[in-house]
């Protein structure tokens, strides 16, 4: 059954929208673990912690893809709702064209100075050689990875959701079976996993390029346009929230990385890289039902439909509600039997373990701060969004994981997450009040 977004939703028909989108966001974060689950049981633990240091900034790169994707198909779908479908093309095109430029220009800068900011980041000198093996491989493909978040946006958008899951699945497949070859049977480590990673990114952005380069069944295509700058800027503003977020969550989890090898050695770097594979996994659920919701949202809200706006908001909090509390009670259940995959010696593993089920506490409340972030992009209300992201993500991050371990050593770092989440929480419900009648949602 097709559902197009200016349907009305019931709860079942909201639910089923989205999950491609949600598929596909947890499918992508299960193929990081399975680098890491590679890395971690055939190259050893110093490999495994310098993939787990170097990330963040590798990802703080791709995150632009994100500013493009969320904020540009917001506009797009904001003018489909208006009846503008030719100038909706246009949006589209112009907005991949310029994320191409932008990959292109940090793949450079990227490149050069990969080493010295490793180095600022504090890596240790036997983690140094991994890093940046890892890492020069994977900035060469930033252009790749961008196009990759910015098509999974655009999918739901076009109202192909379905289509971007399968493209999504084959990427992951693409990594998993050359994360096999050459880790597991060629036993390259670090370049071995770099490279797998590198070429599902090529798949996921490439395939894309070539659907909406030619005629298709879906509501966009690559069209001419003139440029607009009024348009890009909006879209980077528009999209800034997700852009903090990204961004924010990889400055974040470097200082971790950072408070961690004070207190703890490599090993507090290795338990939070298990630590946030998993919660890679539960956030990209609230994550993907988030950008699955947004055109729904932005469409309405173009058409100037608010009672539709009501019904997708009111349904949404419910579905965040149930989903944060089951995710919270499993996450203390696999605690164990997943940090047992990644092999490591009892030290490790004791720490983990304890360290996993102190920071799963916070997927109680990442839910709403998400989707609140995301339901002001869907409005077209970058500066709103922009202020929960970066409160949540960066700035109340940051003082708990320096405060908090002073009070509470180790134990503050891997708690400080929860109190962060929690003050965010007031931020969003306070902007969501204040906002409730100039948009019509409540």
């Amino acid at each position: 059954m097709k559902i197009q977004i200016s349907e009305h939703f019931t709860t079942k028909k909201l639910l089923t929208f989205c999950l491609p989108s949600i598929i596909m966001m947890v499918f992508t974060s299960v193929y990081g673990v399975v680098d890491g689950l590679f890395v971690s049981n055939y190259a050893g633990d110093t490999a495994f912690a310098s993939v787990n240091f170097i990330m963040p900034l590798l990802m703080a790169f791709g995150s632009l893809g994100f500013m493009f994707g969320t904020g540009g198909s917001a506009i797009v779908a904001k003018t489909f709702g208006e009846g503008k479908k030719e100038l909706a093309n246009q949006y589209f095109t112009m907005i991949i064209y310029a994320n191409i430029i932008v990959g292109v220009a940090l793949a450079i800068i990227g490149f050069i100075f990969l080493k010295p900011a490793a180095l600022l980041m504090g890596a240790s000198e036997e983690m140094l050689d991994y890093c940046l093996k890892y890492g020069r491989i994977l900035i060469c493909v930033v252009p790749f990875f961008m196009l990759q978040n910015v098509f999974q946006s655009f999918f739901i958008t076009a109202g192909k959701p379905d289509t971007g899951l399968k493209i999504s699945i084959l990427s992951g497949v693409t990594n998993m079976i050359f994360d096999f070859l050459f880790i597991g049977v060629f036993r390259w480590g670090v370049t071995g996993a770099a490279l797998a990673t590198a070429l599902c990114q090529i798949v996921g952005a490439v395939i894309p390029l070539f659907y909406f380069a030619r005629k298709n069944t879906s509501l966009l295509r690559f069209i001419k346009f003139k440029f607009n700058k009024t348009v890009i800027f909006r879209t980077c503003t528009n999209g800034s929230s997700e852009l903090m977020t990204n961004i924010s969550m990889s400055l974040v989890n470097m200082l971790y990385n950072s408070q961690l090898m004070k207190y703890a050695g490599k090993y507090g770097v290795s338990a939070y890289g298990v630590i946030m594979y998993v919660s890679f996994i539960f956030v990209s659920i609230f994550i993907g039902f988030s950008i699955g919701s947004a055109p729904i949202a932005s469409f309405n809200y173009g058409a100037k439909n608010s009672d539709e706006l009501k019904n997708i908001f009111r349904k949404s909090l419910i579905v965040i509600s149930c989903t944060a509390a089951a995710m919270t009670a499993l996450s203390q259940i696999i605690a164990v039997p997943i940090t047992k995959t990644f092999g490591f010696s009892p030290e490790l593993y004791r720490l983990t373990v304890h360290a996993f089920r102190i920071y799963a506490v916070s997927f109680l409340l990442a839910g709403f701060n998400i989707y609140g972030s995301s339901f002001f992009t869907a409005l077209n209300n970058g500066v709103v969004s922009a202020i929960i992201s970066f409160l949540r993500t960066l700035l109340f991050q940051i003082v708990m994981v320096m405060l908090i371990p002073l009070i509470f050593g180790l134990d503050g770092i891997w708690s400080s997450i929860i109190l962060a989440e929690l003050l965010a929480l007031f931020v969003t419900v306070f902007f969501i009040f204040r906002n409730r009648k100039k948009y019509g949602y409540m």
